[in-house]
C-alpha cells in the first residue's frame, strides 16, 4: 500500500482551494459591505472559514503521506478522513452563525436594498468556484483522496451559494430587497447541509462502515475464478484513500500451497485492476 504516490498530486487541489478562497473571501466581504448585500457578505464569511477547512485538508493529506512507523503499522492514511471531519465541523459553525444572524435581520425587518453590482461579484465568484470544483473533483477521482473529495463538495456548495447570492441581489433590483436576506438564510442552510453530509461520510468511514454494494462487486469478481468454490466472507474498510479487504474463500482441499498462493496473487491483482483495491488479505479454507 503506497500512499506516497497520490498525496503530492492531491495537495495541488488543496493549495488551489486555499488560494482561491483567500482571494474570494476578501472580495466578497469588501463588496458585500460596500454594496449592502447580506447574501454576498454571508458568502464571503463562508469563504473565510473555507480557508481554515482547506488548510485542515492540506495538513491531513500531508500527514497521510507519511510512511509507516513503529506506532502506525497501517500508516497515517486516516488523517485524510479526520481532516474532512474537522472541515465539516468548521462549516457547521459558520452556517449556524450566518443562519442566526440572517434570521434576526429577517424577523426584525432590518434589511437594505443592495447595489446591483454585488450580483456581478457573486456571479464571477460562482464561475471561479465551479472551475475549482471541476478541477478538484477530477483530481480526487484520480488520487482517490477522500479529503480532496470532501473539499470538492465544499467547492460545489460554494459555487451554488454564490449563484444564490447573485439571485438575491437581482431580486432586490426588482424592489424585493427582503429576498436578499431570505437567500442569506438559504445559503446558511446549504452550508449546514453540506457540512452534515461530509461529517456523516467521515464518521461512517472512521467507524469502519463500508458500502454493501461494493462488497457484492468484489464477491462477483472473486467468484469468476474457477478454483474458488465459495466466497464465504468479505470484510472491507477504508483507510484514507485506500480500500482494505479481509476475504475468506473456500477451495478444493487438494490444492497445493503453491497453487493456493498463486490463486491469492491472481485474486489480489484482479481486485486491484478492476476495483483499485490495493490491500487484500485472503484466508483459504478447504471445501
Amino acid at each position: 500500500m503506497d500512499s506516497a504516490n497520490h498525496p503530492p498530486k492531491a495537495l495541488k487541489g488543496a493549495i488551489l482551494s486555499i488560494t482561491t478562497y483567500m482571494v474570494l473571501s476578501v472580495l466578497k466581504v469588501v463588496f458585500g459591505y460596500i454594496y449592502n448585500s447580506e447574501a454576498v457578505l454571508a458568502d464571503g464569511f463562508n469563504n473565510t472559514t473555507d480557508i481554515i477547512a482547506s488548510i485542515a485538508v492540506y495538513i491531513g493529506i500531508r500527514i497521510a503521506a507519511l510512511p509507516r512507523d513503529a506506532e502506525h503499522k497501517y500508516g497515517h492514511a486516516k488523517m485524510e478522513t479526520l481532516a474532512a471531519l474537522v472541515a465539516s465541523l468548521i462549516m457547521v459553525a459558520v452556517g449556524v452563525f450566518v443562519l442566526l444572524n440572517s434570521l434576526a435581520n429577517l424577523i426584525g425587518g432590518e434589511y437594505v436594498e443592495p447595489n446591483p453590482l454585488a450580483a456581478l461579484v457573486a456571479f464571477l465568484s460562482a464561475l471561479v468556484m465551479f472551475g475549482v470544483y471541476a478541477y478538484n473533483s477530477n483530481l480526487a477521482k484520480k488520487t482517490r483522496s477522500l479529503a480532496l473529495k470532501a473539499a470538492a463538495k465544499d467547492n460545489l456548495a460554494d459555487a451554488m451559494i454564490s449563484i444564490g447570492a447573485t439571485l438575491g441581489v437581482l431580486f432586490a433590483y426588482f424592489k424585493l430587497p427582503w429576498m436578499d436576506t431570505v437567500l442569506a438564510v438559504l445559503i446558511a442552510g446549504m452550508i449546514i447541509r453540506t457540512a452534515i453530509q461530509i461529517f456523516l461520510d467521515a464518521t461512517h468511514q472512521l467507524s469502519d462502515g463500508f458500502p454493501p454494494d461494493l462488497v457484492n462487486e468484489y464477491e462477483e469478481t472473486i467468484g469468476e475464478f474457477e478454483s474458488v468454490k465459495e466466497v464465504r466472507e468479505i470484510k472491507g474498510r477504508h483507510l484514507g484513500n485506500h480500500v482494505m479487504l479481509d476475504v475468506t474463500i473456500a477451495v478444493d482441499g487438494e490444492l497445493t500451497v503453491d497453487e493456493a498462493h498463486g490463486l491469492c496473487d491472481e485474486i489480489e491483482r484482479k481486485l486491484d485492476e478492476r476495483h483499485a483495491v490495493d490491500s487484500v488479505h485472503i484466508h483459504i479454507e478447504p471445501v
